[in-house]
C-alpha cells in the first residue's frame, strides 16, 4: 500500500537551543471542526473498550531509547499532516463529533464503526509532554493533543478502503498538571515508502482543537527500527507487508525524517511485549504570549 506520498511542506525548523532543563518524564511500562464546542463532546477519560482484530503473538522484550535527551527542549520540527489528517483540512472531520476527546483510541466511537471492521495491532500506549518551550520548557497543563495513525494493514480510517465509515485510532485529550497526554492506541504498520510514524496535532485547549486553524504545531513520532522489526516478526499476521516495507526504507530515505534522521521526533520506549509497549514523546512548542 502506498499512501502518505503527497509533497511534504516546508518545515519551520525551529530551534531555540537549551532553554532549560526539566526532569526525565517518567516512562511506566504499562484537527477544521465544525462548529461544535468541546462541552458538547464526551469527556472520555476511561475511553472505549475497543478490542483489537486479533491477539498479538508474544515477542522477545524490546528496551530503546529515543535519540533525542528528555531535557532536549528544541521545538518539535513542523511536519505535514499528510492527506489522512480526518480534521477537515482535507474531507472528513474527526474532532467535531462528540466522543472524540478520549483517552483509549483503539476502536471506533459515536455513529461511527462496524463491530465487523476492528484495526489490527499489538496494544501499545502513546505517551506526550507538552512543554512550552517559550517559558523555559514548563509543562503545558490543559493542552489538547489530537493524534491518528494506521492500523496494523497500513490503513486509515475514514480514507482508505473498507473503513471509510471508521474512525478508529484517532482521538483527542488535555494534558495533565505536568503536560503529560497517555493514549491507549495500536503499534502502528509500515505501508510502502513511509517509515512506521504516529501523527499529532496540539492545540492550546481541547476548546480550540475542533479546527484545524487552532493547531500551534504539527509533527510525527518516529519508531525505533529494532523495536518494529520486532513487532512485525512476531506478529507478521497483524502486520502484513509491514516488515518487507521496513527493509526498504531508512531514516535518510523517508520523505518526513530524512531532514535530520527524526533526531528530535524519535520516541523513547519501554516496555516489551509481554507487558506491553509505550512509545513516548517530549514535545516542545512556542505559544504566543
Amino acid at each position: 500500500m502506498s499512501i502518505d506520498l503527497q509533497q511534504v511542506s516546508r518545515r519551520r525548523l525551529l530551534e531555540l537551543g537549551a532553554l532549560g532543563a526539566l526532569s526525565a518524564v517518567g516512562l511506566a511500562a504499562c484537527g477544521s471542526g465544525g462548529d461544535s464546542s468541546a462541552a458538547t463532546r464526551s469527556a472520555g477519560s476511561a475511553g472505549s473498550s475497543g478490542t483489537t482484530g486479533s491477539t498479538a503473538t508474544t515477542s522477545p522484550a524490546t528496551s530503546t531509547t529515543g535519540a533525542a535527551a528528555a531535557t532536549d527542549c528544541s521545538v518539535i520540527p513542523e511536519e505535514t499532516a499528510g492527506p489522512y489528517p480526518g480534521d477537515a483540512s482535507n474531507g472528513p472531520d474527526v474532532l467535531s463529533e462528540s466522543g472524540v476527546v478520549r483517552s483509549d483510541i483503539r476502536s471506533s466511537f459515536g455513529s461511527s464503526g462496524s463491530a465487523n471492521v476492528l484495526p489490527s495491532g499489538v496494544p501499545a500506549k502513546i505517551q506526550f509532554q507538552v512543554v512550552n518551550a517559550s517559558a523555559g520548557c514548563t509543562p503545558m497543563k490543559d493542552a489538547a493533543v489530537y493524534v491518528w495513525h494506521c492500523d496494523g494493514q497500513g490503513r486509515y480510517s475514514m480514507y482508505s478502503s473498507g473503513v471509510t465509515n471508521e474512525n478508529f485510532l484517532r482521538g483527542v485529550q488535555p494534558s495533565d498538571g505536568n503536560g503529560m497526554v497517555t493514549f491507549e492506541s495500536l503499534f502502528p504498520g509500515c505501508y510502502s515508502g513511509r517509515w512506521p510514524h504516529i501523527h499529532f496535532e496540539v492545540y492550546p485547549g481541547v476548546s480550540s482543537a475542533t479546527s484545524a486553524n487552532g493547531k500551534i504545531a504539527t509533527s510525527q513520532i518516529a519508531l525505533p527500527r529494532d523495536l518494529c522489526n520486532s513487532v512485525y516478526d512476531a506478529n507478521a499476521s497483524l502486520y502484513p507487508g509491514s516488515a518487507s516495507n521496513l527493509a526498504q526504507v531508512s531514516l535518510d530515505t523517508d520523505m518526513v525524517f530524512r531532514d535530520d534522521g527524526a533526531v528530535h521526533e524519535m520516541a523513547t520506549v519501554t516496555g516489551d511485549a509481554a507487558q506491553g509497549y509505550t512509545l513516548a514523546l517530549r514535545v516542545p512548542v512556542l505559544v504566543n504570549a
